[in-house]
C-alpha cells in the first residue's frame, strides 16, 4: 500500500511542470488523481494508472464546482499560476487582476467549493503553491507575482487556523526556482533582454547557492508528504524548499 491509498486528490495545472509530476506522484503511492488543466492538449497521456484527467478551468467558479463535484477531494492541491515580470513601474491594472485571479483567486474558489465535503467527512488536506519570492524573500522583478504568492501564504494560515479542530489542514509549498516548461520560456524571455538564453540561463542558476535549479520532482515529493498522513501534526506553515536560496 502506498502513504496515498484510499485518498482522492484533484490537481489543479497538472499538464506540465510542478503539477504533472505531483499527480504522477500521489498515483504511484495509491491515490485515485483528477488531474486537471485549462489546457486539454497539456493533459495527453495522464489518464490511467490512477489518473483520471479532465479539463478545469480555475478562473471559472462554475468550472471549479463542476470539478470538484467529480473528484470529492480528500486532498485539494492549487497548482494554477503565471509569472509576470517586471518592477511596480512596469505592471499594468490588467496584468494585476489577472494574476491575482489566476494565483490567489483561483484558490479561494477551489478550496471554497472543496472545503464542505471534506468538513462532511471530517478529513482533508489543502496544500497551496506559493513560492520563496513572497513574504519570505524578494525577487527582482517579481513585484506582481511576488505579492499574491505573499497572498497565497496568508490565505494558507487563515484557512489552517479556522479549521484546525475539523481535522482540515492547509499548508503551502514555497519553491524556488524549477525547471519545467514554463522556467524554460521565462529564460528564453530573459534572453531576448540580455542577448542569449545561455546568458539568461546563467543568470538564473547564479541565484541558486546549490548551483542549479530545482525538479519538478523534488517538489512533488514535498506535496505527497504534505497530502499523506504523516504530515497529520502540520498545518498553517508555508514549507520553504528553495535549495537555500532565501537562507
Amino acid at each position: 500500500m502506498g502513504r496515498l491509498t484510499g485518498k482522492r486528490a484533484l490537481v489543479t495545472a497538472a499538464g506540465q511542470g510542478i503539477g504533472r509530476a505531483t499527480a504522477l506522484a500521489m498515483a504511484s503511492e495509491g491515490a485515485q488523481v483528477f488531474a486537471t488543466d485549462v489546457n486539454e492538449a497539456a493533459l495527453e497521456g495522464l489518464d490511467g494508472d490512477g489518473i483520471e484527467a479532465f479539463v478545469l478551468d480555475a478562473r471559472d467558479t462554475d468550472s471549479v464546482n463542476k470539478g470538484v463535484a467529480r473528484a470529492q477531494p480528500d486532498v485539494l492541491f492549487n497548482c494554477a499560476g503565471f509569472v509576470h515580470h517586471g518592477t511596480v513601474l512596469d505592471a499594468t491594472d490588467d496584468e494585476w487582476d489577472f494574476a491575482f485571479d489566476l494565483n490567489v483567486r483561483s484558490m479561494f474558489r477551489t478550496i471554497r467549493a472543496a472545503l464542505p465535503g471534506m468538513l462532511e467527512r471530517g478529513n482533508g488536506s489543502i496544500i497551496n503553491m506559493s513560492s520563496a519570492c513572497s513574504s519570505i524573500i524578494g525577487a527582482p522583478n517579481r513585484f506582481i507575482y511576488g505579492t499574491t504568492k505573499a497572498a497565497v501564504i496568508g490565505m494558507t494560515k487563515s484557512v489552517a487556523i479556522d479549521y484546525i479542530t475539523k481535522g482540515i489542514r492547509c499548508n503551502c509549498i514555497c519553491p524556488g526556482t524549477v525547471e519545467s516548461p514554463s522556467w524554460h520560456d521565462r529564460v528564453k524571455a530573459l534572453g531576448e533582454e540580455v542577448g542569449s538564453y545561455e546568458e539568461a540561463l546563467k543568470q538564473f542558476v547564479s541565484r541558486q547557492p546549490m548551483g542549479r535549479v530545482a525538479k519538478a520532482e523534488e517538489i512533488a515529493a514535498l506535496v505527497v508528504y504534505l497530502a499523506s498522513d504523516e504530515s497529520g501534526f502540520t498545518t498553517g506553515q508555508p514549507h520553504v524548499i528553495d535549495g537555500g536560496w532565501s537562507g
